[in-house]
């Protein structure tokens, strides 16, 4: 009797731990090439849904969302504008209110042009791999209520273990 008294005890620890961790974290499998070359294609991703309830979304966080079009897709990608900023990409620089972004962890220069203006409770999106990925310059800004939380953790394969880098943004405040 003691020994299945245990084994139950063990069963809803486990079971308890699992809602804990689903609660708080998501896990997604990165599909295509849009975030290259800072995550790639099949690589597993450990989603923090808290960061978004705590936080708003920062420039330079990499967030996981449901696709505008299609909420039974999931994007990743990373939020270059926030609400009250001015984006423009032309002649291959991405600018956040007049100012140019280092951007380290593109794959190529933008080949596109453009201006957007991110609203209230809005942010804007794109994928490191500028040239070859669906995001906000396509189908314009993202509704923050659409974010499910920050990608924080790549662990699988094993080979790709790393925290998934934050770049600051805070330069391109508005002043």
């Amino acid at each position: 009797m003691r020994l299945l008294g245990e084994i139950l005890q063990t069963v809803l620890i486990a079971v308890g731990l699992f809602i804990v961790v689903n609660l708080v974290t998501a896990r997604i499998r990165v599909e295509g090439n849009s975030m290259e070359p800072s995550l790639h294609n099949g690589e597993f991703v450990v989603v923090n849904r808290l960061a978004m309830l705590w936080d708003e979304p920062g420039r330079g966080d990499v967030v996981v969302f449901y696709f505008p079009l299609d909420r039974d897709r999931r994007y990743i990608k990373r939020v270059i504008g926030i609400a009250g900023d001015v984006v423009s990409v032309h002649d291959g620089e991405v600018y956040v209110n007049g100012v140019q972004l280092y951007e380290p962890y593109i794959a190529a220069p933008p080949s596109y042009n453009g201006e957007w203006t991110i609203g209230a409770g809005e942010v804007f999106v794109l994928g490191d791999n500028r040239n070859s990925s669906s995001d906000s310059q396509n189908w314009g800004n993202l509704d923050q209520e659409e974010i499910i939380g920050k990608a924080v953790l790549v662990y699988w394969p094993l080979s790709e273990l790393a925290l998934i880098p934050h770049y600051d943004f805070a330069i391109a405040a508005q002043e």
